[in-house]
């Protein structure tokens, strides 16, 4: 059945049509949401409360946007209420969520046990270059970080991301610059693998961990970011960066369940979490 023919019975009230176009982009969705509150829990209850709100509120989609982005839309509305009762990232959540981990010997065994154990729990350098756009974004200003990951990670056009922030053209295109300048320049001090100065050499020091036996310079000269890194283009640089997280899915990857549970440090030590090893964060 083509997808207009399932949108129509979609709008007339037909749940199994409506399911069908929310299937198509879900993992995207789910994806996209983690990136932004890095609480799998939290995903799927407003993964869940977007299909329910969007069915409901059915027939005020006019379609002046495509059905994607009109989900999307709702997704990003449900959370920016949940992440505005948190406060942004501080730029060193990592090296916070790092002397957290050291410093507690239950955390550092957890993330051992998952490494060893689960079936998505194996450490690669490119995923954890993912996890850290991810914390460097979360310093950004909300509508700024909505903006540049739809925009430079899931593609979104600048229209589009107009209708789901509801701001004109001039605006997130103000809020694409400043985020990328923003990031570019937390990069810029903070990257070993950009900067040899830079202070945070945390995902190769990771991979020496849980990788031992691998030899971390090879593992780094895979890395196109590293090469790149020595003409020191700061602009292609960040696109190169965005380029490798485009290509991983922080749900689906063969480590998520161990950048997850070091995800979880981190946000415990900046107190997003009351506990780690209680699963009720403060906002549940």
């Amino acid at each position: 059945m083509q997808t207009t023919e399932i949108l129509k019975k979609a709008l007339s009230g037909d749940i199994n049509a409506f399911q069908t176009l929310f299937a198509e982009f879900q993992n995207q969705l789910k994806s996209y949401l983690y990136r932004l509150l890095t609480d799998r829990n939290a995903v799927d209850d407003l993964t869940h409360d977007t299909f329910i709100r969007a069915f409901d509120k059915l027939s005020t989609f006019n379609q002046d946007s495509s059905f994607k982005t009109w989900i999307f839309s709702i997704a990003t509305n449900l959370a920016y209420d949940h992440l505005r009762k948190l406060k942004r990232w501080p730029v060193d959540a990592q090296d916070q969520g790092a002397t957290l981990a050291i410093g507690t010997p239950e955390i550092a065994q957890s993330f051992r046990v998952v490494h060893q154990t689960s079936g998505a729990g194996l450490y690669e350098m490119k995923e954890h270059i993912d996890f850290c756009f991810t914390c460097i974004s979360k310093t950004l200003p909300i509508e700024n970080q909505v903006a540049l990951i739809l925009k430079d990670i899931y593609d979104f056009q600048v229209k589009e991301i107009c209708l789901i922030l509801e701001k004109t053209e001039g605006v997130v295109k103000h809020l694409l610059n400043f985020s990328r300048d923003t990031m570019t320049s937390i990069f810029d001090h903070r990257c070993a693998l950009v900067n040899k100065e830079g202070i945070c050499d945390q995902c190769s020091q990771l991979n020496g961990i849980f990788n031992p036996k691998q030899n971390q310079q090879e593992e780094r000269m895979k890395l196109e970011l590293l090469k790149e890194s020595k003409k020191f283009n700061r602009q292609e640089l960040f696109t190169l960066r965005t380029k490798l997280v485009q290509a991983i899915d922080p749900l689906h990857s063969s480590g998520t369940d161990l950048q997850d549970i070091i995800m979880r440090c981190t946000r415990t030590a900046i107190g997003d979490v009351e506990d780690f090893f209680d699963r009720k964060d403060k906002t549940s």
